[in-house]
């Protein structure tokens, strides 16, 4: 893993951001098709920040933009009524989640889109520069429609296990979203799932998984919601209260009690 300024404008801010996450910062002339020097690069152009897969076969980069196209495209389809009823929107409002593993912070803004006040942990440094870009970006946004979506959304930068007892106080539900185990069809992974797993060296551990939702079924809120492939068994083999479906995923659903 490096970091590289994408123009000699970006340099400064390089620098300052390879010394805080520990990284090697590559010259802004290194052309990453051909770069040997790290399999992942997280570039800085502008006030964008993308990681890059490095290599002639290396997909496009990886952002978080809460404006795009695909964003806009999720937070309408059918992912979003699955996951909607899964937290159990329309039971409580405000309804406030727990996202215990933000990620790239999609299904948070699905979730901030459907009126839930979300807090989102994460703990991977670089994934969580990325957030913050793409909060800030989306903060200043013309769109009152993604401004207002973001304002529902705050970003904690922790283990969810460490997390201060007043973030987790009020809390519905708590969400997870742990990493898929990798597919033997290693074409069939996109992208985002390509670079998370050469950031958390190729793979989950699935013990970490299962203490995660051991301890999120140890807190009180009124359910606990996992996100996981269609035909993957439960975590931790915990049999959930029941399931919602889709065709490729389903959403455990822990329920402890009513959502009032």
């Amino acid at each position: 893993m490096a970091l590289q300024a994408a123009t000699t404008l970006d340099e400064v801010f390089a620098g300052q951001l390879a010394q805080r996450l520990c990284l090697p910062l590559l010259k802004t002339d290194v052309d990453l098709v051909h770069c040997t020097l790290a399999t992942a690069v997280l570039v800085i152009s502008g006030h964008s920040l993308y990681l890059q897969q490095t290599g002639r076969a290396a997909p496009g980069p990886v952002m978080v933009d809460f404006g795009s196209a695909g964003m806009r495209h999720r937070s309408r389809s059918g992912a979003r009524e699955l996951l909607g009823k899964a937290v159990g929107h329309g039971k409580k409002m405000p309804l406030k989640v727990l996202d215990a593993t933000a990620g790239l912070g999609t299904d948070a803004f699905v979730l901030a889109d459907l009126a839930c006040e979300v807090v989102m942990c994460e703990r991977n440094p670089v994934i969580l520069e990325m957030l913050r870009c793409g909060l800030r970006s989306a903060a200043v946004s013309d769109d009152v429609w993604l401004s207002a979506v973001i304002q529902r959304m705050r970003l904690c930068p922790v283990d969810a296990r460490q997390i201060p007892a007043e973030e987790i106080e009020g809390v519905d539900v708590i969400y997870l979203d742990p990493m898929f185990p990798q597919r033997a069809k290693s074409a069939a992974v996109r992208k985002e799932m390509a670079l998370f797993q050469l950031l958390f060296d190729c793979s989950a551990n699935p013990q970490d998984a299962d203490a995660l939702l051991v301890w999120a079924l140890e807190q009180d809120t009124a359910r606990v919601v996992v996100k996981r492939p269609s035909k993957a068994p439960s975590l931790a083999t915990l049999k959930p209260s029941h399931c919602i479906s889709g065709k490729s995923v389903r959403y455990d659903v822990y329920v402890h009690r009513k959502l009032l």
